[in-house]
């Protein structure tokens, strides 16, 4: 199967799940999942797909559609009936018109739509001067979600805060959250000076745990990182919109809260702080 249809075909599937298993980024070519990509690439290691520059290739002959569940099973083959004679072109085309928004990184939309098509994808493109400190942590969702949310809140600087930047959890270890990023049009800068050691997190159980552990932090951390935290209002003022990340979804339990409050507190500053 051609890649780009793979995608797209993989998209339309995942909308009509009530949890979808991918996600999925505006990208060169419209709606795409790296986590997909992975996916594909580890079974072509194990040597049940065959990959050439354009096309994935099943090898083995494993029935799979008789491991399906049922709903899943049905929801394919709608799939197919609806989209299953589509090329790739028709089938990108299809997607941009009627999700404009995972057609505003294409580099093909101009060929493949009219001028007034390509007004929507233009009017899709989250667009925002306002200058907004923003935080967020990528516990509890794919990759795919957490680059969406920034894109959509037109995040220009993602600020990587961890101590130590290692993650078992795809895609946000800092060598594959830089390429993810940049890929996308997002600068990505690690300062982990600002961050909290490993050893130091051990033994959170409670909120009253993390609460003695920030403590800490403020007293210890953030009166002698003052140089390194100017070096991130630098960064909001000069691109107006930028993301303080780490892990925790709750931001009570996370240091970039008491980070961002630091930061306030910095001479000229005078802008908005969200936690998306």
């Amino acid at each position: 199967m051609d890649k780009i249809r793979l995608q797209k075909l993989l998209f339309l599937f995942s909308l009509k799940q009530t949890k979808a298993e991918y996600d999925f980024v505006p990208y060169k070519y419209g709606c795409y999942s790296y986590s997909a990509n992975a996916d594909l690439t580890t079974m072509v290691s194990k040597g049940l797909l065959a990959e050439s520059q354009k096309h994935f290739d099943k090898l083995d002959r494993t029935d799979y559609l008789k491991l399906v569940k049922p709903d899943d099973l049905k929801r394919l083959q709608q799939v197919k009936a609806e989209y299953g004679k589509m090329s790739s072109k028709v089938l990108m085309k299809h997607t941009y018109i009627n999700y404009p928004f995972y057609a505003t990184k294409s580099e093909v939309a101009g060929d493949i739509l009219t001028e007034t098509e390509l007004q929507k994808v233009n009017a899709a493109k989250p667009r925002n001067n306002e200058t907004v400190l923003f935080t967020i942590g990528y516990e509890g969702i794919s990759l795919e979600e957490y680059l969406v949310r920034l894109l959509k809140k037109d995040v220009k600087v993602l600020v990587d805060v961890r101590n130590n930047p290692l993650s078992m959890k795809y895609g946000f270890s800092k060598s594959q959250l830089k390429r993810y990023c940049e890929n996308l049009g997002i600068k990505y800068v690690h300062i982990p000076e600002v961050g909290i050691q490993s050893e130091q997190r051990q033994e959170l159980k409670t909120q009253t745990d993390y609460d003695k552990l920030f403590s800490v932090y403020r007293k210890n951390n953030l009166t002698k990182t003052v140089d390194s935290q100017t070096q991130i209002l630098n960064l909001l003022k000069e691109y107006k919109r930028i993301a303080l990340t780490c892990f925790e979804a709750n931001i009570c339990q996370c240091h970039r809260k008491h980070l961002a409050e630091a930061i306030e507190t910095l001479p000229g500053f005078q802008y908005k702080v969200e936690h998306i």
